[in-house]
């Protein structure tokens, strides 16, 4: 099917299709599973009921948004005619499935967030909103998706690291999207799972020595990527603080990095941000070569989108900038060697599903441009540079306008040299 001008073929970072139908389709597939096999709630997913239904908060929200999801196509019904995800009740049941699955391959149309997915519709509402930014809300959802992490971490999770010609990573369609796997990324192409001892080993998986050279690595003018990822925006002068959710989502930098003591010294900031893709690499690099001043991890929300655009299934487009404020992120200030770069922060953000970030740096580290920082596992979907005022920048694009459109950029690429 020809996808329309204005439409782009996949959601942001192609973790999920712009075919509603496809994705319907896919839900429905879930619920059919679900519904044949109805197993008792893992503990998770039973205290994530208890919080529902003990808290009246909660569970008013709970109840509200799926009320609110519009009663009219596409919104309303699956393929066979029933509404999709019916109440909260059919949500955890649905949850509670996605805990013995790892995600298939499919070049129409890859599912790569399915927790998402089955809150496609009920996230965009005014209920969804409030009670994706609810702590305790939060808490119980990132005990879910570590027990989903469990299982993506153990050896039952390898039965998409299969050659089926089209649901596994390494058959035939995986390969046309993935040519130079292979060559790329540290692997056995002759054992089982091409080595892999689960799915969680083959995201992070590594990449070979040479794969992807630093760009000018004894010149400290030159910034490279930190992430193999596709650049999303710039702003120059960002204020400390700002109203962050309104339509124009513009960055906050104090709520970005946490309310660090460190932040007021990022205020008029500038901010580039790019995001990945689910086929591509998952560790994050040093853009500079210096020393880590900071290194940790900002709890935050995983599900949580913009009311700026009102209602939205989309929103992990239209809310690329609102999360860096209130997602779960690493934050790892360096002090670069380029006196005219000074200090800076990688802002790793975690968005939906397992959205973990494990920094593999400490505080006072030697780092030489390109070195490893850290990762996402399974989950991630953007990152941040942030620069401080008076630090003059000429940004490389590598022939492309910043936006959803954009291509990835390899990591350790030149993407900014600094100006003085």
């Amino acid at each position: 099917m020809a996808t329309p001008e204005n439409l782009a073929p996949y959601r942001v970072g192609e973790w999920l299709p712009s075919d509603q139908a496809f994705l319907a389709r896919w839900l429905d597939s879930m619920i059919r599973k679900t519904d044949d096999d109805r197993r008792t709630l893992h503990p998770c997913i039973a205290e994530f009921r208890d919080l529902i239904e003990s808290d009246p908060t909660i569970f008013m929200l709970f109840n509200q948004m799926f009320e609110q999801v519009p009663r009219r196509p596409p919104y309303d019904r699956d393929p066979t005619g029933k509404p999709q995800v019916r109440d909260y009740q059919h949500m955890l049941q649905l949850l509670n499935t996605i805990l013995r699955h790892a995600p298939e391959f499919d070049r129409s149309g890859l599912v790569g967030c399915p927790i998402n997915s089955i809150l496609d519709w009920s996230m965009g509402t005014a209920a969804g909103m409030a009670a994706f930014l609810d702590a305790r809300v939060n808490a119980a959802l990132k005990k879910v998706l570590n027990a989903w992490a469990r299982f993506l971490s153990s050896s039952d999770s390898t039965y998409v690291l299969s050659e089926h010609p089209q649901k596994g990573w390494f058959g035939a369609d995986a390969r046309q999207a993935m040519p130079d796997f292979a060559r790329d990324f540290r692997c056995e192409p002759d054992r089982p799972h091409h080595g892999f001892g689960s799915w969680d080993e083959f995201f992070t998986r590594e990449l070979r020595p040479g794969a992807r050279p630093v760009a000018a690595p004894d010149d400290d003018a030159i910034i490279v990527n930190a992430c193999e990822s596709a650049p999303f925006r710039i702003a120059r002068e960002v204020h400390y603080r700002d109203r962050f959710w309104i339509k124009s989502q513009p960055y906050s930098i104090v709520h970005m990095l946490a309310n660090d003591p460190l932040a007021p010294l990022f205020a008029g900031a500038t901010v580039y941000q790019a995001y990945l893709s689910p086929l591509c690499y998952h560790r994050w690099h040093s853009p500079v070569s210096g020393k880590v001043v900071k290194a940790y991890v900002q709890d935050g929300t995983y599900y949580a989108e913009a009311a700026s655009h009102g209602f939205d299934p989309a929103g992990p487009n239209d809310s690329m900038s609102y999360i860096t404020e209130v997602a779960t992120r690493a934050l790892m200030f360096i002090e670069a060697d380029n006196a005219d770069i000074g200090l800076m922060c990688v802002l790793a953000v975690g968005m939906a599903e397992v959205s973990s970030c494990q920094i593999t740096v400490y505080e006072g580290q030697r780092l030489r441009k390109g070195e490893q920082l850290g990762m996402f596992h399974y989950g991630g979907s953007t990152h941040c540079l942030i620069f401080r005022p008076g630090v003059k920048l000429e940004f490389d694009h590598h022939g492309q306008k910043p936006g959803l459109r954009a291509k990835n950029i390899q990591v350790n690429a030149r993407i900014a040299r600094v100006v003085r």
